[in-house]
């Protein structure tokens, strides 16, 4: 299955040669071919979104300014900055010719639903939003000496079914007990309604790791970041590649308001190819709230104030993206649900706070 692999993607790479670091116009954009994919200069995006250019402050190091938003990063990095707050790109900035530039696959996947979410074609209003507690029953999840990811996810959802009821928001919940429900049931689950998004609650684990992550569906032809290299199942088209730029608005509202708030670690918004957002027709994501295998996250995440904490974040990020996406006005929180300041159980790490993004005056297309 290897050999079959190497010899389909060696093909495509194949295919593509001759036409590496060839340059081709479309509209007012230019396109470079480097190693088979198409490429955009940052100058070349730093006008379409009315800023000032790219500035070069030292090393590899990039910025690019528009009133209040910016997009920063470095070169062969495929960590990328949107107003401060933390994206993984699919493919690294390069340099060519001495332009710095970007996949045209995360100009139209990533910037632009960030930068203008209200140029999203189709997006629906929201009237229901489907909360899943990651785990249940025998499958508990990640472990802390404090508990059980089942039990915290679960508590995380009623607590923010709670809120989103008390400002009028239909909840739907994949589970309501300690059950274990297939991965394929809750994104069928979640099908049978319009007019909705889908968040599920994770926790994380894995060695020293530690912070806050949010989960979207990969583009097809982008290989998943949780996968080993590069997959056949990478061309195929998923139902939730329906909704790409909603989800990754709505991955952007709720990493936004989990990472100002709760003050840990940004990881970053990630691409997977994870059951329940990837057969889901509704925009959907997956949040890790923090790594139970972090002594210090741990505390965190054992502390009620910090689960309600992410409880009206989730609820933030919910009224966030229906504003962003401009189906309809948000729904402020109802006044007698208690307001929850930011759990300090340790010094937390610097944060970088995120903007609103103005809309530019300048063209109104990008390069399909």
């Amino acid at each position: 299955m290897r050999r079959v692999i190497v010899k389909v993607f060696a093909l495509i790479f194949l295919l593509s040669f001759k036409a590496a670091f060839a340059a081709q116009h479309v509209g007012d954009w230019t396109l470079y071919k480097l190693e088979g994919r198409d490429y955009v200069t940052l100058a070349n995006v730093s006008e379409f979104y009315g800023a000032t250019g790219v500035q070069r402050p030292g090393g590899s190091n990039f910025l690019i300014r528009a009133g209040s938003r910016s997009l920063r990063g470095a070169t062969n990095s495929v960590e990328f900055f949107i107003n401060g707050l933390k994206f993984n790109l699919s493919y690294p900035i390069v340099e060519h010719d001495g332009h710095l530039c970007i996949s045209r696959m995360d100009l139209t996947k990533v910037v632009e639903p960030v930068m203008r979410p209200g140029k999203i074609k189709g997006a629906e209003k929201v009237d229901t939003v489907v909360l899943d507690a990651g785990h249940g029953g025998h499958d508990n999840g990640a472990w802390s000496p404090f508990g059980q990811e089942k039990l915290y996810s679960l508590d995380v959802v009623f607590r923010t079914k709670k809120l989103l009821e008390q400002i009028g928001m239909k909840v739907v919940l994949t589970r309501k007990t300690d059950v274990f429900i297939p991965l394929h049931d809750r994104a069928a689950i979640a099908n049978r309604y319009d007019n909705a998004i889908f968040i599920s609650v994770h926790f994380n684990s894995g060695g020293a790791g530690t912070g806050l992550e949010t989960y979207t569906l990969a583009p097809r032809g982008v290989p998943s970041m949780m996968a080993d290299g590069p997959r056949i199942s990478d061309l195929e088209h998923c139902r939730g590649n329906n909704r790409d730029a909603e989800n990754m608005a709505l991955a952007t509202a709720t990493h936004a308001a989990l990472v100002v708030r709760s003050q840990l670690h940004d990881r970053g918004i990630k691409r997977a190819r994870f059951v329940v957002i990837r057969d889901i027709e509704i925009p959907g994501v997956l949040i890790e709230g923090g790594f139970l295998s972090n002594s210090n996250d741990a505390k965190f995440i054992h502390s009620p104030e910090y689960r309600q904490q992410m409880a009206v974040s989730i609820v933030t990020a919910v009224n966030n993206y229906r504003r962003a996406v401009k189906v309809q006005a948000p729904t402020e929180v109802a006044s007698r649900a208690p307001a929850v300041p930011r759990v300090h159980l340790s010094p937390p790490p610097a944060m970088e706070s995120s903007s609103e993004a103005v809309e530019p005056t300048v063209r109104t297309s990008i390069p399909n």
